[in-house]
């Protein structure tokens, strides 16, 4: 049905799709998993915060998974290199992620206030770490992972974990956690009221405001950086070989595909027109409108980074030839077309069943419902 080249930028779509639908779903789970601290000031409080995502957020972790696998399946190389190279991150992220479920689960167990306020302190590095996190290494990837591939094809990592850490990847991960934050208290205006609905409405401002700040900062960081360049002949339609291949570096390289391709521009003129109008319903404590302006400047920003970046997907910054772009990391033309039909059929029978449940479980989560439900509530 499609050529090899066409199924290889598919892929690259679909891709960043389910990352689009990890941030948005479970994106706002963790979003509010890290306010819970502080937008909850009494046990009943706490309890309406995470009762306002607690019949949603394991069935969310579905767009975390399928992300992963879909990297791991259609992007094999990626998956590899990206994996050996963040593995301390990586293992940073799941061993926050243990605290998320049995924070949920084991919290309301015990009536003790310790035992409870420990439990809100782990769903809270539970969430935020791993936003923190992605954004880091996203942040690294735009400007060039140490790793080359020896002549077996199996990636060699050449960095440490500390180098993670540079000014510009920190500034990503701000952007990343503030995202989560600012989409995730635009999740409490909508499901609660009062107190908790207000200090939701006061953590939203602040965070819309430092993610866009970021945003912007982190474009002129951009502008000035050296980026990647392909000076060779690419065949799209052929097999995965990211060796063949001779790139350069180049000031300002990651601003060309908005020359090639100016519709391009509508992404980050999406991520702060959409922030911008997130920010004022949510001044306005107008909750799904804020929701989904959110959602939407989560989409400018994520597929901003990637059409700057694009061919590339993993850039080497010390064997250039290494780096992966969208035509060589993929996996065999059978496998995209597999993946492809699952991905058609199940999507749309995820986000269907998704809405379901956000339709049948809908409505404000207050003090009042916690006090009558004490039982049957998390």
């Amino acid at each position: 049905m499609f050529d090899y080249a066409t199924l290889k930028l598919i892929w690259w779509v679909l891709v960043g799709v389910l990352l689009l639908g990890f941030a948005i779903m479970d994106g706002h789970d963790m979003g509010v998993g890290t306010l819970l601290p502080f937008v909850g000031k009494t046990d009943d409080e706490r309890r309406a915060i995470i009762n306002s995502v607690g019949p949603h957020w394991e069935g969310n972790q579905v767009w975390f998974v399928t992300a992963g696998g879909a990297i791991f399946a259609a992007w094999p190389l990626v998956y590899a290199t990206a994996f050996s190279g963040f593995y301390f991150a990586m293992l940073a992220v799941l061993w926050a992620l243990f605290f998320r479920p049995v924070g949920f689960d084991y919290r309301s167990k015990v009536n003790n206030p310790t035992w409870r306020n420990a439990w809100d302190w782990g769903i809270f590095v539970g969430s935020a770490v791993p936003a923190l996190v992605f954004g880091v290494a996203f942040g690294n990837v735009i400007l060039g992972v140490p790793f080359h591939f020896e002549n077996s094809m199996m990636p060699v990592y050449t960095g440490s974990f500390f180098g993670l850490f540079s000014p510009f990847a920190l500034l990503a991960g701000v952007v990343s956690l503030t995202m989560l934050i600012f989409h995730g208290a635009n999740y409490l205006i909508l499901r609660t009221e009062g107190d908790i609905q207000q200090r939701a409405r006061k953590a939203s401002l602040i965070a819309g405001v430092v993610m866009l700040a970021g945003f912007a900062v982190g474009g002129l960081m951009v502008s000035g950086m050296k980026g990647y360049v392909i000076t060779s002949v690419i065949d799209p339609n052929a097999a995965m070989n990211p060796l063949d291949k001779t790139v350069v570096q180049e000031a300002g390289a990651w601003l060309k595909n908005y020359q090639t391709w100016p519709l391009l521009i509508a992404l980050p003129v999406l991520a702060f027109a959409a922030g911008a109008l997130a920010l004022l319903f949510a001044w306005m404590k107008r909750g799904m409108l804020a929701f989904i302006c959110s959602a939407l400047a989560e989409l400018g920003i994520i597929f901003t980074a990637g059409g700057s970046i694009f061919p590339f997907v993993m850039p080497s910054n010390t064997d250039l030839k290494s780096s992966l772009t969208v035509w060589d990391c993929v996996s065999s033309k059978l496998t995209l077309e597999i993946m492809f039909w699952v991905a058609l059929i199940m999507t749309p029978i995820i986000i269907a069943y998704t809405s379901w449940a956000y339709h049948v479980m809908r409505g404000k989560v207050t003090v009042e419902f916690i006090k009558a439900n004490d039982r049957s509530a998390y």
